[in-house]
């Protein structure tokens, strides 16, 4: 059975509290459950992980080597700002999927830049917590 982590990064524990017009209505728990739940319709299985620190994202994607067959990452803010994230990434060798929940490429310039996603294979970006669901069919095709 495929074994898929899934990394969401700073203030995604906020989601249906913030910006419900640009994240949605829908809290996080929401988000785990169905992450879950479609993992499970895959046959796989799926651990999720969330922190707001970036050396806490980082030591999770590094003790992933070996244990995981692919990686699903929000890296949220850190998207733009984090060759740390981006070099864990390389480092481990996992295979690893890039999730936005909103549409970053039509939203402040800073935005447009995605490091950690240099080091992905597939990206889906604006497609709200089905994203997700992409990223582990990916995954799973593998």
């Amino acid at each position: 059975m495929k074994q898929f982590l899934v990394i969401n990064g700073p203030n995604l524990n906020m989601l249906g509290i913030r910006e419900p017009e640009i994240y949605g209505g829908q809290n996080y728990e929401t988000l785990i459950e169905q992450i879950r739940t479609w993992a499970q319709a895959l046959d796989c299985q799926v651990e999720c992980f969330q922190s707001n620190h970036e050396g806490a994202i980082v030591d999770k994607i590094q003790s992933a080597y070996g244990r995981f067959d692919g990686i699903v990452i929000n890296p949220a803010a850190y998207t733009h700002t984090s060759v740390a994230i981006l070099d864990a990434l390389k480092a481990v060798g996992i295979p690893a999927v890039e999730v936005h929940i909103s549409d970053v490429r039509t939203r402040e310039e800073f935005r447009q830049i995605s490091y950690a996603g240099l080091a992905c294979e597939a990206h889906y970006i604006g497609l709200g917590f089905a994203g997700y669901q992409k990223a582990l069919e990916y995954l799973a095709a593998l």
